[in-house]
């Protein structure tokens, strides 16, 4: 499934892939994705059953952030108030991770523009967050494995010197996704068919 726009349309063909692939036959369904809220909107209309997971390293890339703002940047402090609030985060408690970070941002109002949002995304995903939680019920905490499928699918589109109008990427889209889904041939028929 490959798509240029808006969240609304990408919702719509993510489901149709998903019925497709017969996902409302499982009996339990998992879906990890960063903090975005348009991700989580769209797991809101279609996949609300889902158990909903954070993906770790997002977490933990908001945590690192959170540590060199209230501890200034690679200091030894920042790593060691990273280390101290990875165990909270992998323990499932973000909640009293938002809660030191806002405090941090009223002990230093110059950096409570950039702390208050960092404890906005733990607050707000808390409940996705129960890392030892999830990996003890066997669920994965890490949407790695995609994110390589989609520099796979990307580097096709943004190789050296490679530029494109709007309506060439609208074209090789479907090809570059049925390559990679191993459907080309039965993409090429239906198209060939019709000629």
């Amino acid at each position: 499934m490959s798509h240029l726009g808006g969240p609304e349309e990408f919702g719509r063909k993510l489901w149709t892939e998903a019925e497709r692939r017969q996902w409302t036959r499982a009996l339990e369904t998992q879906v990890v994705a960063d903090g975005a809220t348009w991700i989580w909107n769209l797991v809101q209309d279609h996949f609300h059953d889902s158990h909903q997971v954070v993906d770790w390293y997002h977490a933990k890339e908001h945590l690192a952030l959170a540590a060199q703002l209230i501890c200034g940047d690679k200091s030894p402090a920042a790593k060691r108030w990273l280390n101290e609030y990875e165990t909270d985060l992998f323990q499932g408690h973000a909640d009293r991770i938002a809660q030191t970070i806002r405090a941090a941002a009223e002990q230093k109002p110059s950096l409570a523009d950039d702390l208050l949002p960092q404890a906005g995304y733990f607050e707000k995903n808390q409940r996705r967050m129960n890392y030892l939680d999830f990996r003890a019920e066997g669920w994965v905490i890490g949407s790695g494995m995609l994110e390589s499928g989609g520099k796979q699918f990307k580097s096709r589109f943004c190789g050296s010197g490679m530029r494109w109008s709007r309506s060439g990427a609208e074209h090789l889209l479907p090809i570059r996704t049925a390559v990679l889904n191993q459907r080309f041939d039965q993409r090429w028929h239906k198209v060939y068919d019709r000629c």
